[in-house]
C-alpha cells in the first residue's frame, strides 16, 4: 500500500467508527422490538424484475439488487418480524450518492400495512440519532433537523401541485415522472423535518399493494431528510397472479427497450399466495451515515469505493 492510499484510509476513520456505533445501534434497535435478524443469499438465480435497474450477472445467475425476494418467502413460511443489513448491487449505478455496490437494511412485518413502517422509521432515527448522541436534531448542509415525531406526510399528488411546473399525471404521460421528481421536488422535501412522499401512481410500485379504494394508487412511500432519499417502502402485493402480470409486462418494457429479459422468480411467485398480508421497507444505511457524518458524497463513507480498489 502506497503512502497515498493509507492517507486516504486514515482520514476515514471518524466515519468509519460513526458507521460501526450506527449499525450496531441499528441491530439493538430492532432485537429489542423482538426482530428475527436474517442473512439470504447474496447470488440468486432470478431478481424481481424492474424497468430501470439492471442485477449484475453472476456465473449464470445474479448478485440480488435487494434481499426481498428471499424475505418475503420467510413471511410466507410464517416468520412474523425479519430484518437483514447486507451487501446489494445494480449495474451502473455511481454518482454522490450512488454505489454499484452498497449496503442495505431491509424490514419486513407481518399482519400490517406500510402505515405502520413510517412508525418504525420515526423510531429507528430517534433511536440512532441518540445513540450517536445527536439527541432530537441532525444537521446537514448548515440546515437543523429536527427529528421529533410526528414526522409530515405528503402525497405524491400534493408534491407534485406544490413544487413541480406539471402534474404528476401529466409527469408519466410523457414519461418525465422520476426526471421531475428528482430535479423539482426532492431537493425541497425533508427541509427542517423528515418528510414521508407516499400514495404513489400504481404504475410506479411494482410489488405493491393497490389501496382498495383507489386502484390507481399504490401503498407505496419513501423518506426523504433535507432532500437525501432513504427508504421505499411498501404494503406487499400478495396476488400470484397479479404479480406475475406485472412482471412479465416490465420483462417486455425492458425487451422493447433493448435491455435484457428478466427470468421469473417462480419460488417467490409459488410463496407469494402463503403470504399474510404484510409490508416491508429499504434502506440505504450508506445515505443514513452521509446523513449522520454530514458527508455529501456517499463514497466519503465507504471504506473502499470503486475507484480505490
Amino acid at each position: 500500500m502506497n503512502s497515498d492510499d493509507s492517507w486516504k484510509l486514515a482520514v476515514r476513520t471518524e466515519v468509519l467508527r460513526l458507521r460501526a456505533r450506527m449499525i450496531r445501534a441499528i441491530r439493538r434497535f430492532f432485537v429489542r422490538k423482538n426482530f428475527l435478524e436474517v442473512e439470504t443469499p447474496v447470488r440468486i438465480p432470478a431478481p424481481a424484475p424492474e424497468s430501470h435497474i439492471d442485477a449484475v450477472a453472476a456465473e449464470g445467475w445474479y448478485l440480488q439488487t435487494s434481499p426481498e425476494l428471499c424475505m418475503k418467502r420467510l413471511l410466507a413460511a410464517g416468520y412474523p418480524k425479519i430484518f437483514q443489513i447486507c451487501k446489494c448491487f445494480r449495474v451502473g449505478e455511481r454518482g454522490d450518492r450512488h454505489l454499484p455496490e452498497f449496503t442495505m437494511l431491509e424490514w419486513y412485518r407481518g399482519r400490517t400495512d406500510y402505515r405502520t413502517l413510517m412508525d418504525d422509521c420515526e423510531s429507528l432515527i430517534l433511536y440512532v440519532a441518540a445513540e450517536l448522541g445527536f439527541g432530537g436534531a441532525l444537521s446537514r448542509q448548515n440546515l437543523k433537523i429536527r427529528l421529533e415525531p410526528p414526522w409530515e406526510r405528503i402525497t405524491v399528488r400534493e408534491a407534485f401541485h406544490r413544487y413541480a411546473t406539471m402534474t404528476a399525471a401529466d409527469a408519466l404521460r410523457m414519461d418525465r415522472f422520476d426526471e421531475i421528481l428528482s430535479c423539482e421536488i426532492e431537493p425541497r422535501l425533508g427541509m427542517g423535518k423528515p418528510v414521508f412522499l407516499y400514495e404513489y401512481p400504481a404504475e410506479l410500485g411494482a410489488l405493491a399493494r393497490v389501496k382498495a379504494d383507489d386502484p390507481g394508487i399504490a401503498e407505496r412511500f419513501e423518506l426523504y431528510i433535507a432532500g437525501l432519499e432513504l427508504a421505499n417502502a411498501f404494503s406487499e402485493l400478495t396476488d400470484e397472479q397479479e404479480q406475475r402480470r406485472r412482471f412479465e409486462q416490465v420483462s417486455r418494457e425492458r425487451e422493447l427497450s433493448g435491455r435484457p429479459p428478466c427470468p421469473m422468480p417462480e419460488p417467490f411467485l409459488s410463496a407469494l399466495p402463503h403470504m399474510p398480508p404484510s409490508a416491508g421497507i429499504a434502506l440505504g444505511l450508506d445515505r443514513l451515515v452521509m446523513l449522520f457524518a454530514e458527508k455529501s458524497r456517499i463514497e466519503e463513507v465507504v471504506a473502499f469505493p470503486p475507484d480505490s480498489l
